[in-house]
C-alpha cells in the first residue's frame, strides 16, 4: 500500500544529474583523410622504406599512398579532445531510447594528417640489389615482384592494383634503365637515375619554399655571421700614427686620421641600417644567394635520405654528392660553411674571459632564443600556480603578519623554568 507521503516524495525528487564524459586511458586516434578519396580507399600496412617495419598508411587507387604526420600539442600547453555523438536532431526518438553513444575525452590531443608519399620509395627496396657485388639483369616488373617471397600482402595488393598500375609504371621508369623485349618492357635499377630524381625533388621543394622551422634552423642559423668585438681605442690606434710621430701633427690631420679609421670599421646602427662603407656589393649578394640555395637543396636531400632511404643506400647517395659526377656543385657552400666555422672559432677565442658581464655564447641567436624560451616557461608556470590557488589562500597572502609568531613556535619545547 502506497501512502500519500511516499508518492509526494517521489514526485518532488530532483532529476538525476547527467554523468560526466568518460575519460579514455587509451587515446582515440583522429585521422584527417583526403576528401576526394574513392570508395576503394583503405587503411593498409606497408613496410617502412627506411627500416622495413610495418606501418599504417592510407591507400587510394586514384590518389596514391599517404603517410600520416602526427600533430600533437606541446608539453608546455597540453590539450585534449572531446568526442561527442551526433546531434539529437539527426536521431529519431526511438533510436535515442534504444541507446546513446557516450561522449569521451582523450588526454592526448593528436591529429594524424594524411600526407602524400611517392610510391617510388616503396619500390627502391624491391628494385635495388641487396649486395653491390650481385649482378643485376633486366627483368619485367611482375617477375621482380614474384621473386620476393616475403613480400607483405598489402604491398602486393598495391603493386598489382589495375587502377594504380598507370601511376606505378612511370615511377619505376624514373629510377630504372629500361629496354623493350617484344611486347614487354624490362627494368634494371640505376643509382644514377635515383640520385637525379632526388635532386629534382629537392629543387622542387626549394622552389615551393621550405617550412619556416627548417628555414630558421638549418639555413638562417647556419649562415649567420658571428659578431666580432672591436674596441674603439684599437680602431683609433690602427687608423692613426703612433704617439711619438703624431706630436707635431695639426688638428686637421688628426681629424682626417679619425675619419679614415671610422670608414674602415663596420658600424651597424640600432635600426639595422648600415653605412655606405659597409653595404655589400652586388657580386657578394649573388654569391650569398647561391650559397643559400645550395644549402636549401642539401637540407632537402638530407631530409629525404634520412627519412626514406636505407643506411646503405644513403651512404651511396652521400658519396655521389661529394664526387665529381654530382650534377650540383656543393663546393662553394662547403667552403663558405668552413669559413663561417673558422670565424666562429676566432670570435669565441677573442672574447675576454674576464669580462663576464658581456660574455656570450658562440651561437648568439640560439642563446638568446633559449633564454627567452626559459623566461616564457617560467612566467607560464607562475601563472598556472596563481590560477590554481584558492580565494582563501590569496586572501591570506594579503594579511599583514608583521609581529605574529610562526606556527612552529607553538610546537617547540618550552624553555626550562628557572630555579628559585
Amino acid at each position: 500500500m502506497r501512502t500519500r507521503s511516499t508518492a509526494s516524495s517521489k514526485q518532488q525528487s530532483p532529476e538525476q544529474p547527467s554523468k560526466p564524459p568518460l575519460t579514455t586511458e587509451t587515446p582515440r586516434k583522429t585521422f584527417i583523410l583526403p576528401s576526394s578519396a574513392s570508395d576503394e580507399a583503405r587503411f593498409i600496412q606497408l613496410p617502412n622504406p627506411q627500416t622495413g617495419e610495418l606501418n599504417r598508411y592510407f591507400f587510394c587507387p586514384k590518389l596514391g599512398i599517404y603517410e600520416f604526420t602526427v600533430i600533437a600539442s606541446s608539453s608546455q600547453s597540453p590539450r585534449s579532445i572531446l568526442f561527442t555523438p551526433k546531434s539529437e536532431s539527426s536521431t529519431t526518438p526511438g533510436e535515442k531510447c534504444q541507446g546513446q553513444v557516450k561522449a569521451a575525452i582523450t588526454k592526448t590531443a593528436q591529429l594524424l594528417v594524411a600526407t602524400p608519399i611517392d610510391v617510388m620509395f616503396f619500390l627502391i627496396p624491391l628494385l635495388c640489389p641487396a649486395s653491390s657485388k650481385e649482378k643485376v639483369l633486366f627483368q619485367p616488373l611482375d617477375d621482380i615482384i614474384d621473386s620476393q617471397d616475403d613480400l607483405p600482402k598489402h604491398l602486393r595488393h598495391v603493386l598489382y592494383d589495375e587502377t594504380f598500375r598507370n601511376v606505378l609504371l612511370p615511377r619505376v621508369e624514373v629510377i630504372c634503365d629500361s629496354v623493350e623485349a617484344g611486347d614487354e618492357k624490362m627494368f634494371r635499377f640505376s643509382e644514377a637515375k635515383l640520385f637525379q630524381e632526388l635532386i629534382v625533388k629537392a629543387e622542387r621543394m626549394v622552389a615551393q619554399g621550405l617550412p619556416p622551422s627548417m628555414e630558421e634552423r638549418f639555413i638562417r642559423q647556419a649562415l649567420s655571421t658571428p659578431l666580432m668585438a672591436v674596441k674603439r681605442e684599437d680602431a683609433i690606434t690602427n687608423g692613426t700614427s703612433s704617439k711619438g710621430e703624431g706630436e707635431g701633427e695639426s688638428p686637421e690631420t688628426e681629424q682626417e686620421a679619425l675619419a679614415t679609421a671610422a670608414s674602415s670599421i663596420s658600424i651597424s646602427t640600432p635600426s639595422g641600417e648600415s653605412n655606405p662603407a659597409t653595404e655589400p656589393s652586388s657580386e657578394g649578394s649573388t654569391t650569398g644567394d647561391n650559397v643559400a640555395r645550395l644549402l636549401r637543396i642539401s637540407t632537402a636531400l638530407s631530409f629525404m635520405t634520412d627519412s626514406y632511404l636505407s643506411p646503405i643506400l644513403r651512404t651511396k647517395v652521400n658519396e655521389l654528392l661529394s664526387s665529381a659526377e654530382s650534377p650540383v656543385n656543393f663546393k662553394p657552400m662547403q667552403a663558405h660553411l668552413k669559413h663561417l666555422a673558422e670565424l666562429r672559432a676566432e670570435a669565441l677565442a677573442s672574447r675576454s674571459l674576464e669580462d663576464f658581464s658581456r660574455k656570450r655564447n658562440a651561437d648568439d641567436d640560439e642563446g638568446t632564443e633559449t633564454r627567452a624560451e626559459k623566461k616564457r616557461r617560467k612566467e607560464e608556470e607562475e601563472k598556472k600556480k596563481k590560477a590554481g590557488e584558492s580565494r582563501g589562500v590569496k586572501d591570506l597572502k594579503k594579511v599583514n603578519t608583521a609581529g605574529m609568531k610562526k606556527m612552529s613556535d607553538f610546537f617547540s619545547k618550552a624553555a626550562p623554568k628557572k630555579k628559585s
